[in-house]
């Protein structure tokens, strides 16, 4: 694989670009067949060497993936889990590599997974502009839907399912029978269940998901919102809610649960070094818990790279961008910092999850093979897609040939060839003797919004061929 057939990425600091260089050429380790039945029709995505493929890695490594110009395809991952799709519309959360045969385990006898297939299905949607893809998977989503809701849903609408399913593996929420993560992670996928059918223009479907939503936010505002700490908790079997505050009560931001005033107090927390603005951000539970590990043991305290993208995510739906930014840059250092301790980010590997209070690997004296080396589902997340959509600040959308540059910042940055379809795209920013200036190239028409520290916002007409523009001027 050429390293230049990837788009490259321009940042003031280099040691971003290297380590966002090397993750694509790690990737290949992880783009395999197999060699079983799991997927005969080609490579997916997976951990080298894990004899499971997981419905979160197939999830979350679409959102990076849609970025390698083609070379990596986010689809097929998706589709091993797709194409094993049960009668009843089960659809698992790990299968055997080598036989394809669903994995169960007896915290979770179900093998119920993350339910984030339609967030992914939504984004890859921007990113290909592939409709025919939507009309192809809809149905396959709705009786996934329609499964957890007959398994899981209980009477008063919310999910009593295992605490595993979430993805929390020893969050200290053992009394949680109706988890605030998955709750919230259902809220999001009906609501892009209603953005893919708005796509193909089904209004009926599109207002049944959203009429399903609203419900969903309802029952989760009423029952999870505490008032007096302003927070989102997990609540017990008899619907009491669990004081304890973790990194879970960041998926209604996600969601677009909480009105502005409790998204403002929610976000207040990320800002609060007692409670979930380690140096670096953020852990899994909050720092002035009783539960909270400074050594991390898992979902005691460690900072996972996968949890971090949500949370900014969550800030990006409340035009938080600034401090999306800011979380982002700052969650990447320390990643840099914890490669190689004597500061050589050339060398080291980068961790499924890091310290909160310093840089370095978390630990988990249980666990000695905690965290695992290059866990790439989670890093790349940060090292790829943060720093396109975040750190760069660029938000593509294909169907609507546009692409937004939101910069916070005046500096040297930019993407160099990033393939939109058949589109190849160039924009970077320089500071001339004119001034701060915009140079573009492209093969076809697209639109472009530049919104400059939030005080300029211009939306223009990009033609083919090589163009620039002084942000003194718009």
């Amino acid at each position: 694989m050429i390293k230049r057939d990837f788009p490259k990425i321009h940042f003031y600091d280099q040691d971003f670009v290297d380590i966002y260089d090397k993750t694509w050429a790690w990737i290949q380790d992880c783009w395999k067949g197999g060699g079983g039945t799991c997927a005969p029709e080609g490579k997916f995505f997976f951990y080298p060497g894990c004899p499971v493929v997981e419905q979160a890695d197939a999830i979350f490594s679409s959102f990076f993936l849609v970025y390698s110009n083609r070379i990596y395809m986010a689809h097929p991952t998706l589709d091993v889990f797709y194409s094993h799709q049960e009668e009843n519309g089960a659809i698992r959360s790990a299968y055997s590599v080598e036989t394809g045969e669903p994995v169960f385990s007896e915290s979770n006898p179900q093998g119920l997974g993350i339910p984030l297939f339609a967030w992914a299905e939504y984004n890859l949607y921007h990113k290909s502009g592939n409709k025919k893809r939507i009309k192809e998977v809809l149905s396959t989503l709705h009786r996934y839907a329609e499964w957890i809701d007959s398994e899981f849903k209980q009477p008063n609408g919310l999910y009593k399912v295992p605490l595993v399913a979430g993805g929390m593996e020893n969050s200290p929420r053992e009394s949680a029978a109706y988890p605030l993560d998955f709750n919230a992670m259902m809220a999001i996928n009906v609501l892009y269940m209603s953005a893919l059918a708005d796509i193909l223009n089904n209004k009926e479907t599109s207002f049944q998901y959203k009429k399903r939503y609203f419900s969903l936010k309802t029952r989760i505002n009423s029952l999870m919102w505490n008032a007096e700490d302003g927070f989102y908790h997990d609540i017990d079997i008899d619907e009491k809610q669990l004081p304890i505050k973790t990194i879970a009560g960041y998926w209604p931001l996600l969601a677009e649960i909480p009105n502005d005033d409790k998204a403002e107090r929610i976000i207040a927390k990320l800002q609060d070094p007692q409670q979930f603005g380690t140096p670096h951000p953020f852990p899994t539970v909050a720092r002035n818990e009783p539960e909270f590990e400074e050594h991390g043991c898992g979902y005691r305290g460690s900072v996972y790279p996968h949890l971090t993208f949500m949370v900014i995510k969550g800030l990006e739906r409340y035009q938080r961008w600034d401090l999306a930014r800011d979380y982002a840059i700052r969650h990447l250092y320390f990643m840099l910092d914890s490669m190689n301790p004597d500061g050589n980010h050339h060398k080291g590997n980068l961790w499924e999850a890091y310290l909160p209070l310093k840089e370095g690997p978390a630990q988990w004296l249980e666990r000695p093979d905690f965290p695992r080396m290059q866990a790439l589902t989670y890093d790349a997340l940060s090292t790829i897609c943060l720093t396109i959509e975040n750190i760069i600040g660029l938000f593509i959308s294909l169907p609507r040939k546009t692409v937004d540059w939101i910069i916070p910042n005046l500096e040297i940055m930019g993407i160099e060839n990033l393939s939109l379809k058949k589109n190849m795209i160039t924009i970077l920013s320089n500071k001339s003797g004119r001034g701060w200036e915009i140079h573009m190239e492209s093969e076809k028409l697209y639109y472009f919004t530049i919104n400059v520290l939030g005080k300029k916002k211009k939306t223009l007409p990009i033609p083919s061929g090589k163009c620039s523009m002084l942000l003194e001027k718009l």
